[in-house]
């Protein structure tokens, strides 16, 4: 036994990944050091144990090997190595404990701002005291490490330091619990597009609110309430709602909140429970293990029940509860009695697979609302989707999000909604079918006939697909009148170099963004690069989360409203991005036409002369156009009206389209039955 700043340390066990940590490397270096000194002279230590497949390695053998062969970063090895004795704790009977402890003293090194390993035992239970003096998510934690605080702040430090923040430390030991398949954390977990499909649809409903407000209807789901933080760019700084129980599950919600810097407050027993909040559930919660279907539809009809009367939700669960016929007189009886409350206004079947711990569960989601003003109980509406045989892909997702908005509007402007997934059942057809809630998902142009439900839906999304085409469109009427012109000084040519030197446009490089920061998602800075510019993705399908936006790229350049993208290879194209914020993507880059004297320059013109730019020749030297002063107004007036009737045509055609496969589906399988109106006088065709 030998002994190293101040710890007996040779039978201490430690894990690979402990061993990156202590010499301050990335993991898969210590897998290389491994293999390259496999059979040299001073071989990598052996393991010692297993422990859940892991291999375990004596740390003083460690602390040896990397002092004799010079490899790490970390000189004082043999003084740190001592914090790992809290690193085996988190492998004991009572993990549980230490790991609430450890995120307890990440939370607080968050707070302090330095090494929480400057501070003695008693100093760090003063400090926790100070920045947690009601006792709401860390002070318990922190004191219940008694003993053990020297070693697991030193390893929260090292972890730290490792994950270059102690937020990413605290994310990354959340994800290592849960892959560690602990009961209370894998049960139930998401997967990221599940989160992501949830969080949009609550940003979504809350798009009436300036102050956003959210609440978690079931303790310990922070997953959903950082996924809206992820989503809701837009808004600065959306409240959260969180339970005010004192168990374990709940402190590490408000503990992962306050670490993220996320504004909450806990519901209390005594104050209107969710307010004006838009509310979000999963079940079943961590906190509570497996759950019938029974005990499901219980615990959302109590949620129900404390909604108020313009409050909006959107919960998942089991499709066994959400959706699928009742396994049970009691299952049938609780979801009958939210159809007829009115506040159920969408059920989606989603695919297998979003629940981390159950791949071959079925989910499904609930969106709740306000019960429709005006309408008859005879005449109310569910929307119904059904993408269990899909895949939940960022187009997907974008669009069923917008059926789900559109879910809770009145009757006009659902009639003037173009649903691609969704269809319009009338409730009383659900609660007489007493089977499933979701109509069966059409392959192609087939429609799965499926009785009174079917057909109410065809001809509810008939009917509103009918009106809103019969509804005359606005007449197309452009700003000015065209008139012959005189043939010449109308536009003027010169080259993009002496425009820019003219100070009349402005050259911007693209952002080099690392590739797996780019991801497909429904919110965040949109992103445009080449891919956008040559349509090989849809505009808005990529994206890169803010907050990774504002940590690592500090310098970003984002576009402004008229900023013309442009790209060279391995084509030339252009596009004006008209709402701007946009992240451009290196080697694509921008022209940015001067607010204070564009010299003529135009966007529409510009872009148009990029596209047309000859092959071969440098961007700087390419020709571009300048309308004189007296015709740059009426000009870009007119190409406004153009772009907004052409906006206005692609939607109607996505309408006709979606006609002509509802009057096929719903005709073929019996659902709908045509009327014939012709005018007899003018004969028939």
């Amino acid at each position: 036994m030998s002994v190293r700043g101040g710890q007996q340390v040779s039978s201490m066990q430690i894990a690979l990944a402990d061993v990156a940590l202590l010499a301050r490397v990335q993991r898969p270096v210590v897998s290389m050091w491994r293999q390259r000194n496999a059979h040299s002279t001073m071989p990598f230590p052996s393991p010692i144990a297993m422990d859940a497949g892991s291999e375990l390695f004596d740390a003083d053998a460690v602390v040896t090997w990397l002092g004799e062969t010079g490899r790490g970063k970390n000189p004082d090895a043999g003084n740190d190595v001592g914090a790992f004795v809290y690193a085996g704790e988190l492998r004991s009977a009572d993990a549980a404990a230490h790991f609430q402890g450890l995120t307890a003293l990440l939370a607080l090194r968050q707070l302090m701002g330095h090494p929480l390993s400057e501070h003695s035992g008693e100093e760090l239970l003063d400090c926790a005291d100070e920045h947690d003096p009601d006792d709401v998510f860390l002070f318990t934690e922190v004191e219940a490490l008694g003993s053990r605080l020297g070693n697991a702040a030193a390893y929260a430090d090292l972890l730290t330091e490792g994950a270059y923040g102690p937020v990413a430390a605290f994310e990354k030991l959340v994800g290592q619990r849960l892959r560690s398949g602990a009961r209370e954390q894998s049960v139930s977990a998401l997967i990221p597009v599940a989160i992501s499909l949830v969080a949009s649809a609550a940003v979504e409903l809350a798009g009436h609110q300036e102050a956003p407000v959210f609440a978690d209807a079931t303790t310990g789901s922070s997953d959903l309430l950082l996924g809206i933080i992820a989503e809701a760019g837009e808004f600065a700084a959306p409240t959260m709602l969180t339970s005010a129980a004192d168990d374990g599950d709940a402190r590490l919600v408000r503990r992962r909140l306050q670490i993220h810097g996320v504004h909450y407050r806990a519901m209390t027993e005594d104050s209107d429970l969710f307010g004006e909040a838009v509310v979000v559930g999963h079940y079943p919660p961590p906190r509570s293990g497996p759950m019938s279907d029974e005990q499901i539809l219980q615990e959302i009809e109590d949620v129900v029940l404390q909604l108020g009367p313009t409050q909006r939700g959107v919960l998942i669960g089991p499709a066994s509860a959400l959706a699928d016929p009742a396994a049970s007189a009691q299952a049938e009886l609780l979801r009958s009695g939210v159809l007829r409350s009115g506040r159920l206004r969408a059920v989606v079947r989603l695919p297998r697979g979003l629940v981390k711990g159950k791949p071959r569960q079925s989910q499904a989601l609930w969106v709740l609302g306000p019960a429709p003003e005006g309408v008859p109980i005879a005449e109310r509406w569910t929307m119904s989707a059904d993408l269990s045989g899909g895949v939940l892909t960022p187009d997907v997702v974008q669009d069923v999000v917008g059926d789900l908005g559109a879910s809770l509007a009145g009757h006009s402007a659902i009639r003037a909604h173009a649903f691609r997934f969704a269809r319009l059942v009338l409730t009383r057809a659900l609660l007489a079918s007493r089977g499933s809630l979701v109509a069966p998902a059409m392959s192609g142009r087939q429609a799965v006939a499926a009785g009174e439900v079917a057909s109410g839906d065809a001809v509810v999304e008939a009917d509103s697909l009918v009106a809103a085409l019969n509804e005359p469109p606005p007449a197309l009427t452009l700003p000015v009148l065209a008139g012959p012109g005189s043939g010449s000084g109308t536009l003027t040519q010169q080259t993009v170099d002496s425009v820019i030197a003219a100070g009349y446009l402005k050259y911007v490089p693209g952002n080099r963004l690392l590739p797996e920061d780019v991801r497909a998602r429904v919110s965040g800075a949109r992103l445009i690069g080449v891919a956008e510019l040559v349509d090989d993705a849809d505009p808005g399908s990529r994206r890169i989360d803010r907050l990774d936006l504002t940590a690592k790229y500090p310098g970003s350049r984002l576009t402004e409203p008229g900023d013309v993208v442009f790209c060279t290879s391995p084509q030339t194209a252009a596009l004006v991005d008209a709402e701007g914020g946009a992240v451009v993507v290196y080697p694509a880059r921008i022209l940015r036409i001067s607010e204070a004297d564009p010299g003529g320059l135009l966007p529409a013109v510009l872009a148009a002369d990029v596209e047309a730019a000859p092959h071969g020749v440098h961007w700087r030297r390419w020709r571009v156009r300048a309308v004189v002063e007296e015709q740059r107004g009426k000009l870009d007036g007119v190409l406004a009206g153009l772009r907004d009737e052409t906006a206005r045509t692609r939607e109607r055609l996505r309408q006709l389209e979606r006609l002509e496969d509802v009057m096929i589906d719903g005709v073929s399988s019996g659902s709908l039955m045509l009327e014939d109106r012709l005018d007899q006088t003018k004969g028939r065709r």
